[in-house]
């Protein structure tokens, strides 16, 4: 059984030898709830699962850095991008993803990326030609996402 962890919640007695971060699409009202979906299928596997989609997020929060909520929040997510051992992104073809983009600029070259990200993504050429520069497998489902855990972790 594995566990979830969301923010807030500290991540300094996190196991990481079996972890994996879900990076990609949240924008909330766009993006579907993948993470929830990933999280589901992998409910038979002894993982730490790092979940960014925060349970109580306050769209009102000013997004700079004075902020202490959300600057806690990137912190989290950073933090964690860090540590996991495997950092799975997914671009939503009905988003933007602007903070995902960054994501995979900050971590393409640690190893441990793979990438989803289906036809109809606005900026798929960008991302196909940084996976292809740094040797970051791509995938084009959530189905093969879960599949590429399974398989790192088997």
């Amino acid at each position: 059984m594995g566990h979830v962890i969301k923010p807030p919640t500290p991540l300094d007695r996190i196991n990481w030898e079996q972890s994996v971060f879900l990076a990609g699409s949240i924008e909330m009202g766009k993006a579907i709830d993948w993470q929830a979906q990933i999280t589901t299928e992998l409910a038979d596997k002894d993982l730490t699962i790092l979940n960014p989609r925060r349970d109580h997020w306050d769209s009102s929060w000013e997004q700079r850095m004075h902020n202490p909520a959300f600057r806690g929040q990137v912190a989290w997510e950073l933090t964690a991008q860090d540590k996991a051992t495997m950092i799975v992104m997914y671009f939503a073809p009905e988003t933007q993803s602007p903070i995902t983009l960054l994501e995979l600029g900050l971590f393409a070259q640690t190893g441990k990326l793979v990438v989803c990200c289906p036809d109809g993504f606005w900026r798929k050429g960008n991302v196909e030609v940084v996976c292809d520069r740094y040797s970051i497998p791509m995938v084009d489902s959530i189905a093969a996402l879960v599949a590429s855990i399974r398989s790192r972790f088997a």
